[in-house]
């Protein structure tokens, strides 16, 4: 079945509506992981996925954004992060969270799409690639799609502070060489069942800490002599991002609990 970045050969009927043909060959496909070890495709021809989190309302939920991260990390795809509603938030809330993900390599943009803030910035990390903007609802991802040239409605938040779900499904539009895709949601980007040691090494700060834990199957939880812990006790690895680890390992579907 076709999913969002196919490349697909059509037929226009007389009535204005479309027959799609055939599809193109693949070159890489995202596919979602469940528990029982099967797996859906969910994107086809995608090299970068754009995780969104708010700086506020809704506050950042870090297990959910990190998630969206290690999908990437695992799929073998380019990951970039960015941070929506700078205006809701302080200076320091902000930087804290710019400098996380960068310090880690990552492309960190802060947008302000409303208002226009840093859109190009946006525009220009996208540039001839192939994009799935993905985030919980109500950070924004509805107003970046618009602000790059999409189509589609803005929500608003509920009485609860939580996103109203705005896409109920994906969305393409083509800018500046190449595609970007808006997802529904992260319901899909779930990691299923995974080993400690494959998620560790999703998390690109934990292998060279891996490597001096006495065990060579330590887990990162409880066992002694665990360097990755005790890296953790120093801050050399976020306390927050370990806990991420944490939360998505213990999860029977691989996905971060949302409180």
């Amino acid at each position: 079945m076709p999913v969002p970045g196919d490349v697909a050969f059509v037929r226009l009927l007389e009535d204005g509506s479309t027959v799609v043909e055939r599809l193109e060959p693949r070159n890489s496909t995202l596919a979602r992981r469940t528990v029982a070890g099967r797996s859906k495709t969910i994107a086809a021809n995608v090299d970068t996925l754009v995780a969104v989190a708010a700086l506020a309302q809704p506050p950042p939920r870090a297990a959910v954004l990190d998630r969206l991260i290690a999908f990437a990390q695992l799929e073998g795809i380019a990951a970039i992060v960015v941070l929506t509603k700078p205006d809701l938030a302080g200076p320091e809330h902000t930087a804290h969270w710019r400098e996380l993900y960068a310090t880690l390599g990552y492309a960190t943009a802060i947008v302000d799409p409303k208002h226009g803030t840093h859109v190009e910035e946006l525009r220009s990390l996208l540039r001839a690639r192939t994009s799935l903007l993905c985030g919980v609802s109500g950070v924004g991802k509805s107003s970046i799609f618009r602000a790059l040239g999409g189509e589609g409605a803005v929500g608003d938040l509920s009485r609860r502070g939580i996103g109203r779900q705005t896409t109920s499904s994906a969305r393409l539009c083509r800018f500046d060489g190449g595609f970007l895709i808006d997802s529904p949601g992260v319901a899909e980007f779930g990691l299923g069942a995974i080993a400690p040691r494959e998620l560790a090494g999703a998390f690109v700060e934990m292998p060279p800490f891996a490597q001096r834990c006495r065990f060579t199957d330590c887990t990162h939880l409880t066992e002694p002599g665990c360097a990755v812990r005790a890296a953790v006790a120093r801050g050399e690895i976020d306390a927050g991002r370990y806990a991420s680890y944490l939360q998505i390992l213990r999860a029977p579907s691989g996905h971060a609990m949302v409180q």
